[in-house]
């Protein structure tokens, strides 16, 4: 636990999951897609806290307030053949801005990585979050320019599930 004055991280709780889904939404609105939130609190707690956890969070606290959280998980580098830390959300409350609290998160968040063994911390900005670039490049990050991120959504998921793998790798040839 990382406290100063009235400035708090910790590893979150199941009990903590109201307050999880509540950063999840006030993230969506922020990114312009509020819309898109199907998480629900039962949800969050078969996957955040059940038998097999897809990811962990560290919430920020000011005084007894949430004010920030930091969602991540652990990927893997073939080439270094180190787990690294996959940050999927970082998100302070935009009136709690311009303290230190998202320093403060990627700083634990580096602890954490550095404790575990990974070879790299990594994660996505949406390209018009032009504060949050300036801020990432500020801590000496690196934008990975020659990779594009690509994606399958729940119905791309299923439609690649149900195809023959052996047609469409002929398809391709």
């Amino acid at each position: 636990m990382k406290t100063h004055s009235d400035f708090q991280i910790r590893p979150a709780h199941v009990e903590d999951v109201p307050i999880i889904l509540e950063l999840i939404r006030d993230l969506a609105t922020y990114e312009r897609a509020p819309h898109e939130v199907s998480a629900t609190e039962e949800q969050l707690v078969n996957v955040l806290f059940g038998a097999r956890p897809a990811a962990e969070v560290l919430l920020a606290f000011e005084g007894k307030s949430p004010v920030g959280f930091a969602v991540f998980f652990h990927n893997f580098s073939t080439w270094l053949g180190r787990p690294g830390l996959y940050l999927e959300d970082l998100f302070v409350k935009p009136e709690n801005r311009g303290k230190g609290y998202g320093r403060a998160l990627l700083v634990e968040l580096a602890k954490i990585a550095r404790e575990r063994g990974c070879g790299r911390m990594e994660w996505a900005v949406l390209d018009w979050n032009e504060s949050a670039i300036k801020f990432y490049r500020s801590l000496g990050a690196k934008p990975m320019d020659e990779w594009t991120v690509f994606r399958l959504t729940r119905h791309g998921i299923g439609s690649l599930a149900e195809t023959n793998q052996v047609d469409q790798e002929q398809e391709q040839d």
